[in-house]
């Protein structure tokens, strides 16, 4: 039996809808039907340098199709619907393993890139990448928790900051729509930090209780509300880290959570003034997916989508930047 999956063929090309045989899942491995797949900027890594072809997606919610051999069937049912993100998998044996850094594991693996991911009708992926998805979430809003979601949610979990403090999201985007729900919910006093105020009204109604215009003098402003504990950045703009360093309070830390296209200058005078932290995060494993979708239920945390089929895959993530929010391929049942 053959499928539908959005393929690169080769580097540097362009993804095309084609027929593949639907995949048997290896020992160890499993197979998920898949409903939804969310687009993310790092799809676009795919095109330079990987094994070809490769199919994408690594926010991937589907019903659980078939397990391989040394699956326990118990552990994963069938008809279940289960969820895969960036984290693909790990090996259990190397340092970063041992000391419980899966998603740090040197022969990790990233779905849709060391294999193939959620562009397609259906996909396999190592069992330990793979969890379950809370009864009642909808496949289509919940896909982009599996990256965008897990990445504010965990990063800012680990940081051990004061409840009810005051906290500051930069970007109002894919990311930082979802970092303030999140950080709303657990219990803080948000700034929404961004340039122009287009975005002040959405803001309010996400939960920040302050909206700051990063095109006007806004270090003054942050000051004035009080002191910032942490600023999660969500938004590429490498001229903007020293302000927003500057906006922190004492032992503040800037939560590096987007890639930034250049190097940024950062005051040593600054850091060491206020005893203030430049952390960096990369999203997290299995386990914190499974939290990350557990806790968005539990507290309503959605992210915003717009939705396309498969044959528009494309056009989804050409169109990435245009995003208002997220972008989602949506399988036909």
């Amino acid at each position: 039996m053959s499928m539908k999956a959005a393929v690169f063929k080769e580097k540097n090309g362009q993804l095309e809808i084609v027929e593949k045989p639907i995949p048997e899942p290896a020992k160890g491995w499993v197979r998920i039907k898949v409903i939804s797949c969310g687009v993310c900027h790092s799809d676009f890594a795919i095109q330079h340098g990987n094994p070809f072809p490769r199919t994408p997606g690594h926010e991937v919610v589907g019903v659980i199709d078939k397990i391989g051999e040394g699956v326990e069937s118990n552990k994963f049912s069938l008809g279940k619907l289960g969820a895969v993100g960036w984290f693909g998998g790990h090996c259990g044996s190397c340092p970063s393993c041992l000391e419980n850094e899966w998603a740090h594991c040197e022969k990790g693996k990233v779905c849709g890139i060391h294999y193939d991911g959620g562009y397609a009708e259906y996909m396999t992926c190592p069992e330990d990448a793979l969890v379950f998805v809370p009864e009642g979430m909808d496949p289509i809003e919940s896909a982009p928790l599996l990256c965008a979601g897990i990445t504010v949610y965990n990063s800012f979990r680990n940081l051990n900051i004061k409840s009810g403090s005051l906290v500051g999201v930069q970007g109002i985007g894919g990311l930082g729509h979802l970092g303030i729900q999140f950080c709303h919910k657990m219990g803080y006093e948000v700034i929404a930090m961004s340039g122009g105020s287009s975005k002040k009204e959405l803001a309010k109604k996400l939960g920040a209780a302050h909206y700051v215009d990063m095109s006007k003098d806004y270090i003054d402003e942050m000051k004035k509300i009080g002191s910032v504990k942490c600023i999660l950045v969500t938004a590429p703009n490498a001229q903007n880290i020293q302000g927003m360093l500057e906006s922190l309070g004492v032992n503040g830390k800037l939560v590096m959570l987007a890639l930034l296209p250049e190097p940024f200058n950062a005051n040593a005078g600054t850091l060491i003034g206020g005893n203030k932290s430049i952390v960096g995060w990369a999203s997290g494993d299995s386990r914190d997916s499974a939290d990350t979708l557990h806790f968005a239920k539990m507290n309503g945390v959605k992210p915003m989508v717009k939705s396309f089929p498969l044959e528009q895959a494309r056009e989804a993530l050409e169109k990435i930047s245009d995003a208002r929010f997220r972008h989602v391929i949506e399988f036909k049942k």
